[in-house]
């Protein structure tokens, strides 16, 4: 007789029995009674309720115990009549720091010190196991433990707590002890013949999932990233062509009126390129304004007051942030006959001659927002940060002076993150100085404001990650990847 149908014929001798009971009789695995269960659920012969039990059971540990004797009750059996040095005592026997604490704590043993050396002896003359013996009932199946004892050897790791998840089972509406077998699929034949008239089908299991189908799963930054790029068009942003990854030293620095002196401009900070080393195609009346400025100034600045030189301006290198993007974008609106407002918005990779650690990498993603437009200050820029973070999640800001070459005022942006319960830096921002954008041609009254921060610090912060290397690189956890549901940054 197959399992289903024992089961039922013991059913039917009883009014109520617990899948437990039922594999206890039939000397059959648990997983295998639910299992027949639920098939004879999907024919609405039997229904069931969960039931929830738990019962203590010996770890490893507490089996030990239980077969040779708590640690205080060996450690006490092992120390001689003349007593025995403290430090071979604790050598010699094994989970003798543990044994050794009890059996102080309980009063058996002594540290006699008037010798020299420590000698450990017995205070007692014979002690009572208590614990051997509690396990040996829990063993038995007998509990009749205190709560307070029971929870104290589950502190010492002697005892755990199992769970049992059981069903509960009675008679369904279509009961029987036999098991007919009812029709799945409709055929033609059938419908020929008309015999599905008298024929029993299988009802549908309206609940079921079905299976999943098989499909890629976004990384958790494309996820971030698609959230970011939503926000930046609700606004009414256009998307930057970010696909230059290798650009110029004057795209990248001079252009955004950051001195060839400075330090980001060394190798140990920035990536130069080999092959090929150098860049000649600018326009040029541009580079000459951009030269005076830096060397003589202009514009209300003094400038640098250094020998400008176009070899460093020349040298290719991987951006090291996506304002060169922005950058460039700036100088063809400047070339406009008329000019217009204009939001840009970009999301792509830079890249630093980094340290890796837990919140570095070489090869990282910068978010940028430049809103170009007349009479803008630094009202504006905190108004559009306010409503672009709060959609972001992040209702409370706080602002830091800071200093950028290509932005005056500069203002470094926290947020307080209800998760972690502090405040985090999650970007830079500022005005573009009139040094960046008057030699590019646009209106003197046009302000450029701007903000950038990573891609990557949100993510990990939205994703519980500690360290960015869990989120990019050869440890990245494939089983986090499918298991993370889509973004919400404001969830």
């Amino acid at each position: 007789m197959e399992i289903n149908e024992r089961i039922l014929h013991y059913l039917d001798k009883n009014v109520k029995v617990n899948t437990l009971q039922i594999a206890s009789e039939f000397n059959e695995d648990h997983q295998i009674i639910v299992g027949a269960v639920k098939s004879l659920e999907a024919l609405e012969m039997v229904t069931s309720e969960a039931v929830k039990s738990s019962r203590w059971e010996l770890t490893e540990e507490g089996k030990l115990v239980a077969d040779k004797g708590s640690h205080e009750a060996v450690l006490y059996r092992s120390i001689p009549d003349a007593g025995i040095a403290q430090a071979e005592l604790m050598k010699t026997v094994p989970n003798a720091k543990v044994g050794f604490s009890k059996a102080m704590s309980s009063g058996w043993i002594l540290i006699d010190k008037s010798g020299g050396a420590p000698l450990v002896k017995k205070k007692v003359s014979n002690i009572v196991d208590t614990v051997y013996d509690h396990l040996n009932e829990i063993k038995k199946g007998i509990d009749i433990l205190s709560e307070s004892v029971r929870n104290e050897y589950k502190k010492r790791k002697l005892l755990q707590e199992v769970v049992l998840k059981s069903f509960m089972l009675s008679k369904g509406p279509q009961f029987a002890t036999t098991i007919k077998k009812l029709e799945t699929d409709l055929t033609s034949d059938m419908l020929a013949s008309g015999s599905w008239k008298s024929l029993e089908f299988k009802p549908y299991n309206f609940d079921a999932l079905g299976q999943a189908p098989e499909s890629g799963h976004l990384h958790p930054l494309l996820k971030i990233r698609s959230e970011f790029r939503e926000i930046f068009l609700e606004m009414g942003f256009k998307e930057m062509p970010t696909n230059m990854y290798v650009e110029s030293s004057f795209w990248n620095f001079d252009a955004l009126f950051q001195p060839q002196q400075h330090p980001a401009r060394d190798a140990h900070d920035t990536f130069f390129v080999s092959d090929p080393p150098t860049s000649s195609n600018f326009p040029m009346e541009y580079l000459e304004k951009v030269k005076q400025v830096h060397s003589q100034g202009g514009y209300g600045s003094q400038g640098y007051r250094y020998d400008w030189k176009i070899e460093e301006a020349q040298k290719n290198l991987l951006r090291t942030h996506t304002t060169a993007v922005s950058a460039r974008m700036l100088y063809q609106l400047a070339q406009q006959k008329e000019f217009t407002p204009q939001k840009y918005f970009s999301i792509d990779k830079v890249f630093r001659n980094e340290s890796l650690d837990a919140t570095h990498l070489a090869e990282f993603h910068q978010v940028e927002g430049v809103v170009a437009a007349r009479g803008l200050g630094l009202a504006h820029l905190l108004g559009v940060l306010d409503a672009f973070f709060r959609r972001l999640g992040f209702d409370t800001l706080q602002f830091k002076p800071a200093y950028n070459p290509y932005t005056e005022p500069s203002m470094e942006i926290f947020a307080f993150h209800t998760g972690l319960a502090r405040w985090i830096e999650i970007g830079n921002s500022g005005v573009f100085r009139p040094e960046m954008l008057a030699p590019m041609g646009l209106p003197r009254d046009v302000a450029v404001i701007a903000w950038g921060l990573s891609l990557e610090r949100p993510a990990m912060i939205k994703y519980g990650l500690d360290n960015i290397r869990a989120l990019v690189g050869p440890r990245v956890d494939l089983q986090m990847v499918y298991n993370n549901p889509i973004c919400r940054l404001d969830k």
